[in-house]
């Protein structure tokens, strides 16, 4: 077992313990730190796959924005801290016979697939081919979703103030 390997199942057993936390706490704190976890491992996956755009992209989005966006409504709430979310076990047979089916199917595909083991080189780092081909030939659809996002920004200012009033 190399190196490479050991950190791939250390950064697996992080998101998994953290994603299981998340969804089974029922402190709504402890969940966000699950989540912040599981979008970290998540992460550190994708920079060991040579994704390092990806990576990135998972870091900045949802850590740096969607994550702290949650925190941020999570402790500015009033009496949120001492709060007990309530979930209760609704048809855990079918989902246990759901899950249990799906598990067997991907075991058996992922035992099925003719792995090729090959060695593998460094991957090339992915965003400065990403620059390039967004500055060169989609160009034009880059600029075209950027517009259309400033418009759903300048309507959504335009709605919240208007409601706001």
């Amino acid at each position: 077992m190399t190196a490479f390997d050991v950190m791939f199942y250390v950064i697996a057993a992080i998101t998994l313990f953290s994603a299981a936390t998340m969804v089974f706490s029922k402190n709504i704190i402890y969940n966000a730190i699950g989540l912040l976890f599981a979008f970290f491992g998540v992460a550190g996956v994708y920079v060991m796959l040579g994704a390092d755009f990806i990576a990135a992209t998972q870091l900045l989005i949802y850590v740096g924005g969607i994550l702290v966006l949650l925190l941020f409504g999570v402790m500015l709430s009033q009496r949120i801290t001492g709060l007990e979310m309530r979930t209760g076990t609704l048809q855990m047979l079918p989902a246990t016979i759901v899950c249990a089916g799906v598990a067997a199917i991907l075991l058996r595909m992922i035992w099925m697939t003719p792995w090729q083991k090959t060695a593998v080189n460094e991957p090339a780092p992915t965003v400065r081919n990403i620059g390039n081909l967004f500055m060169t030939d989609y160009l034009i659809p880059f600029e075209i979703v950027s517009v259309l996002l400033l418009a759903a920004l300048v309507g959504a200012a335009f709605i919240g103030r208007r409601e706001a009033r």
